[in-house]
């Protein structure tokens, strides 16, 4: 079974462009949503993200909204906790494939970390 977890070198959801995320406002309170938007530079890019290393430069301290958490996606999108897992495999898979693509490297590395096996995924019983 795979396992979520945020992989290194990757780096897709810190584009933030909001004309690619026109549901912001669905899930984001008027607060949080003015902090995000003041957080998307001109490419759409976080204006945290550092493109050179592919990280973060303020993931200890990042907003509550980019974080991977039960209580934060329960009040988000009404994710129980036991359904977390799969949903925050959907969402990357989803946001790699928008920035980088469905065959691309940073893909097939977020599959490897994560244990996801298209092929298992896909089959029906």
């Amino acid at each position: 079974m795979a396992t979520w977890q945020c992989v290194k070198n990757c780096g897709a959801c810190c584009y933030l462009e909001p004309s690619e995320r026109p549901e912001l406002d669905e899930y984001l309170d008027s607060e949080d949503l003015e902090l995000y938007l003041s957080l998307v530079g001109e490419d759409g890019w976080c204006i945290h993200y550092n493109a050179e290393n592919r990280d973060c430069s303020i993931y200890p301290n990042r907003p509550r909204f980019c974080r991977v958490q039960p209580d934060v996606f329960e009040e988000m999108f009404g994710i129980e906790s036991e359904e977390l897992n799969d949903f925050a495999i959907d969402c990357c898979h989803q946001q790699i494939e928008s920035v980088y693509g469905d065959d691309s490297p940073e893909m097939k590395h977020f599959n490897d970390q994560v244990g996801f096996d298209e092929e298992a995924e896909n089959l029906t019983y």
